[in-house]
């Protein structure tokens, strides 16, 4: 038992469906690997569907030193993965959120700290009248843009430099009619596009709590690992 009680402490949880053969699903994994072999860490990762969460409850994730919120949407269970997320900033738990991670976190903060329960994303009720995420007019899906990084932040402590170059896969962002609703004391936009769109934010009071728009594990390789990623992982661990 203390054997596997070690182990579990150094073991992160990404939230998601995977799909074999998804590039950003592969990429996410791939990136993992990169900062434990340049960096020597010992630590395991392990996906965990939104589904199980939803039957079983967030005692799935009470041994995970970290949880990603990984791409990919719609989730089979969206609540599941809410979940998930409450779990990690209540707790204080590092949380990476990618893509639809990045989304699912917006919802989370509007239902559970802005107190509109009835938030909801376009792909899973696009009749609600409380859309946080929408269907992007010009999808972002395959294009690389700047991202520019505000100082003093989460974000910049892991880049270190003001502006870098981005992959993007979504064709959902956060609806430009709800964006002032997010200037929030518990909530800092910490980095932008050049047309002052969020593409990070963050939460300051937690060890790691980030989403970014963005997918980081795309613009990995085990010579220069993503440095949100690396981040990430070393708050799981130390």
């Amino acid at each position: 038992m203390p054997h596997l009680e070690t182990k579990l402490k150094k073991t992160i949880a990404i939230v998601g469906d995977y799909s074999k053969g998804s590039v950003t699903h592969e990429k996410l994994n791939e990136s993992l690997e990169h900062v434990k072999e340049k960096f020597g860490y010992d630590f395991s990762y392990e996906w965990i569907s939104t589904l199980k969460l939803a039957q079983e409850g967030n005692e799935v994730l009470e041994n995970y030193s970290g949880i990603w919120s990984a791409p990919g949407s719609p989730v089979a269970s969206l609540e599941g993965t809410l979940s998930a997320i409450t779990f990690a900033r209540v707790n204080n738990i590092p949380h990476l959120g990618t893509c639809a991670g990045f989304q699912h976190t917006v919802i989370e903060f509007a239902r559970n700290i802005l107190g509109v329960k009835e938030a909801q994303h376009e792909e899973y009720d696009a009749n609600s009248s409380f859309l946080y995420i929408s269907r992007l007019a010009c999808s972002l899906a395959g294009k690389r843009m700047k991202v520019f990084i505000k100082e003093n932040t989460k974000a910049f402590s892991c880049y270190n430099q003001k502006e870098v170059l981005e992959n993007y896969f979504c064709n959902f962002g956060i609806n430009p009619k709800i964006k002032n609703q997010l200037k929030h004391p518990k909530l800092l936009v910490s980095a932008t596009d050049e047309n002052d769109d969020i593409r990070i934010i963050e939460m300051p009071e937690n060890k790691f709590f980030v989403a970014t728009v963005f997918v980081p594990q795309v613009n990995s390789s085990l010579e220069n690992p993503h440095p949100l990623i690396h981040e990430f992982v070393k708050s799981c661990l130390f």
